[in-house]
């Protein structure tokens, strides 16, 4: 495809000459697949993929108040976080719908008590959590290439106000996963990443030059996200490539994704689902934190049950449940599907749905209706699988 409203990434010439297939997605220009959606999602499974997702938005936060004005933006509790440390939360409306899913990257603090962070979020929702953050931090922003926040005198920070810079379009960022990921990224990396733990992360030289890497991801497996400057992601691309790493694209990023039952937004989770209603109570931290946005609707929910919930489907025979298609139990529609795909690991065709509270229990039969047609299908756990190379917290 050839669009000239959607964006690049400084990685759209390497990746074209691979003979990447594109597509548009969250108003940027990406590539759906390289050698084949199975192919790629088996070298992430079995061995180590690379994506570019520089696509995604990048925010860089620092102020003498940091986590205490983020805490009242999200449910989950950031007073926990240590240096180097992360925590996957959700932005929230008042009516605790979800504005966007994020990582809160927490960097520390510095002698004269600085907090630092990156939080990094969805390519689609880029613009609107930004302003949503602009609305509801005490925020000055820094136009970048202007001004570096790292030599700023902390002395003349406002103590009120958090230094804000936006690096969606200045960084590259990829995402190495897979079982091999880490010893294949560690030839390039200066600082040992043995004792990273999940959702740890570091500031580091990559190939001999700064470099920020995560131990995150969205496909199930170990492995990390790497963001350093464009020249510097350009080789480095390269030289992964060049040691065996499989170029993958969002075809292999959403069935890996779908496995590990992890949610994409505008699909499985939006601005009117809350995350009690979509499975992620364990971010909602309302016994350890005091109030933030949304806080209300997400205590009457916990009183009083919610009435919906996500769930995992898995289908009979090769039957594939996609997004929007009706879930019935008796004749009667009572939820929809969001997300669905045959899986390449599992061999049998999985999906999230969104079904009446009453009928969500691991266990519960139900059908799905394709093209007039109701397919069975069952409520199971999730995820649908589970890496055993995965690393913990």
């Amino acid at each position: 495809m050839n669009d000239a409203s959607l964006k690049r990434t400084p990685l759209f010439e390497p990746i074209q000459g691979l003979k990447a297939r594109f597509t548009g997605f969250g108003g940027w220009e990406m590539p759906v697949q390289f050698s084949g959606i199975t192919k790629e999602h088996e070298a992430v499974r079995n061995s180590a993929g690379m994506f570019d997702i520089s696509h995604m938005g990048k925010f860089t936060l620092q102020g003498k108040n940091l986590i205490s004005q983020l805490q009242r933006l999200v449910p989950s509790d950031l007073s926990r976080l240590q240096a180097g440390q992360a925590q996957y939360s959700v932005l929230l409306n008042p009516q605790a719908g979800i504005i966007d899913d994020i990582i809160f990257y927490y960097q520390g603090k510095d002698s004269s008590e600085v907090e630092r962070g990156i939080i990094i979020v969805n390519a689609a929702t880029t613009d609107k959590d930004k302003t949503w953050l602009l609305e509801n931090l005490n925020i000055t922003e820094i136009q970048a290439n202007k001004i570096d926040p790292q030599k700023i005198d902390a002395q003349k920070i406002d103590t009120q106000k958090i230094e804000f810079q936006d690096l969606s379009p200045d960084k590259v960022l990829l995402a190495i996963q897979g079982p091999k990921a880490t010893s294949i990224i560690q030839k390039f990396v200066s600082a040992d990443l043995t004792p990273v733990k999940a959702f740890g992360h570091l500031e580091t030289e990559v190939l001999g030059k700064p470099g920020f890497l995560a131990r995150t991801g969205y496909t199930g497996e170990d492995g990390f996200e790497v963001m350093v400057d464009p020249d510097l992601g350009m080789e480095l691309w390269q030289k992964l490539l060049h040691a065996g790493v499989a170029p993958c694209g969002l075809g292999a990023r959403d069935t890996l994704r779908l496995e590990a039952a992890m949610a994409l937004y505008g699909q499985d989770i939006d601005d009117l689902t809350t995350p009690l209603e979509a499975g992620l109570g364990w971010l909602v931290h309302l016994d350890t934190k005091g109030d933030f946005i949304g806080r209300s609707v997400l205590e009457q929910q916990k009183a009083n049950e919610v009435e919906r919930k996500i769930v995992g489907l898995q289908m009979q025979g090769r039957n594939i449940a996609r997004h929007d298609y009706p879930v019935l139990s008796a004749g009667e529609v009572i939820g929809k599907v969001t997300s669905g795909t045959l899986s390449p690991t599992l061999g049998y065709p999985v999906a999230l749905a969104y079904v009446s509270a009453n009928l969500a229990k691991v266990g519960q039969n139900l059908g799905v209706q394709i093209r007039n047609k109701t397919y069975p299908a069952t409520v199971v756990k999730r995820p649908f699988y589970r890496s055993q190379s995965r690393v913990s917290k």
